[in-house]
C-alpha cells in the first residue's frame, strides 16, 4: 500500500523499532504541519492509506473528498478532528485503537513533571542565572498540600498516585462512576465543583475534549482558586473558556498555571498572553512525546495497517463502511 504519515516533525518514526513493520510498503513521511487543504490534497492524492499522530491535522469532508484512492487512516486515541461520517460515505476505514487498560504514563510523568516546574519555578531560576542572576525567589513545596485531580481516567489516576507518593492530599472532581473509581482507590472527592476550586492547591485537568466537557472549566471556577494554586493542562485547551485562564491569571486567581496544550497548535505566535506571563510554565505539546510512547502508539497503528493490507481491518470505529468499502 502507499502510505503517507503526517506532521512527523523530528523525522522519528523511521528510527522506531515499529517501524519494520511497514516493509514492503510504499512510505512517505511528512516533516512539517499543513493545514491547507490544498495542499493536503496535493500531497495524499496518490495516498491509499493515511497515519495521524494524534490530533495534530483536521481531517474533514473537503478534504476526504479529493482523496479518491484513500482507503484506510490508522491512528490511536480519540478522533474529534475527522469525519468519520464522511469516511463512512466515501468508504474510508478508520482504525484507531482506544487502549483501554494502557494509561499515556508519557504524559502523567509530563504532567508531574510540570507541577514541579512551576511550584519551584524551575524555568524562570534558570533563565535568570543563565543572565547573571542569583535566586530571584522562593518556591513552594508539595508535601501537605491538596492535589485536585479533575477527571479521574486513566493518566488521572497515575497523576493521583504521583500526588499520594509525594505526601499531597488528594482531592477529586469528576462524574459519579469516575467519583466511586476515585473513592474506591481511596482518594477523597470532593463535596462539589465550587469546593474542589476553592481548595485545591495544584489542580490537574485530565479529561477528553468532547462536546459535554468543552468550556467545562469556568470564570467563575478559576475565581474560586487560591491566588497561591497552580492550575495545570496537559489535556486539551479547549476544557477551558476561551479567554478565561489568561484572564484569571491576570486578576491572581490562580496564581500560577502550567499549559501544553493550546487552542491553536503549533502555537508560533511569540506575542500570544500565555507565553509572555511570569507566572506560566508553557510547553509546546510534549506530554505524549517521548521515544518510548511513540513506540507502544505506532506499534498499535502500524499493526493496523498491517491487518487492513490482509483483508481483516481492526480497531475499526466506523464498521458500517465496510459493507460497502472501496475495492
Amino acid at each position: 500500500m502507499k502510505v503517507s504519515i503526517l506532521d512527523d516533525y523530528f523525522d522519528t518514526l523511521r528510527t522506531l523499532d515499529c517501524f519494520k513493520k511497514l516493509a514492503g510498503h510504499d512510505v512517505t513521511i511528512w516533516n512539517d504541519h499543513v493545514q491547507d487543504v490544498d495542499a493536503l490534497a496535493e500531497r495524499l492524492r496518490e495516498a491509499e492509506a493515511l497515519v495521524l499522530i494524534r490530533e495534530r491535522t483536521q481531517i474533514r469532508t473537503q478534504l476526504l473528498e479529493r482523496l479518491p484512492k484513500l482507503r484506510l487512516i490508522s491512528q490511536r486515541s480519540v478522533f474529534p478532528h475527522i469525519d468519520i461520517d464522511s469516511c463512512t460515505r466515501l468508504g474510508i476505514v478508520v482504525s484507531s485503537g482506544q487502549h483501554a487498560d494502557t494509561p499515556s504514563y508519557a504524559t502523567a510523568e509530563f504532567t508531574w513533571g510540570l507541577i514541579l516546574a512551576a511550584m519551584r519555578a524551575i524555568p524562570q531560576q534558570m533563565a535568570a542565572l543563565k543572565v547573571g542572576k542569583w535566586q530571584i525567589g522562593v518556591g513552594h513545596t508539595l508535601r501537605g498540600k491538596t492535589l485536585g485531580i479533575y477527571g479521574y481516567g486513566r493518566i488521572g489516576a497515575v497523576v493521583a498516585g504521583y500526588g499520594k507518593a509525594f505526601g499531597m492530599n488528594v482531592l477529586v472532581w469528576a462524574r459519579e462512576p469516575a467519583l466511586a473509581k476515585a473513592r474506591a482507590d481511596g482518594y477523597a472527592t470532593a463535596g462539589s465543583k465550587a469546593a474542589f476550586f476553592e481548595q485545591c492547591d495544584v489542580l490537574s485537568l485530565h479529561m477528553r475534549l468532547v462536546d459535554a466537557t468543552r468550556g467545562i472549566v469556568k470564570p467563575d471556577d478559576l475565581a474560586r482558586m487560591k491566588p497561591t494554586a497552580l492550575i495545570v493542562n496537559t489535556s486539551r485547551a479547549g476544557l477551558i473558556e476561551p479567554h478565561a485562564l489568561v484572564n484569571a491569571l491576570r486578576g491572581g486567581r490562580p496564581g500560577m498555571a502550567a499549559v501544553d496544550v493550546y487552542e491553536k497548535e503549533p502555537l508560533r505566535d511569540v506575542d500570544d498572553p500565555l507565553l509572555k506571563m511570569d507566572d506560566v510554565v508553557a510547553t509546546p505539546h510534549l506530554g505524549y512525546v517521548s521515544r518510548d510512547e511513540y513506540e507502544i502508539q505506532f506499534t498499535d497503528i502500524f499493526d493496523q495497517i498491517v491487518a487492513y493490507a490482509a483483508g481483516t481491518p481492526i480497531n475499526v470505529v466506523n464498521p458500517d463502511v465496510l459493507a460497502h468499502r472501496r475495492a
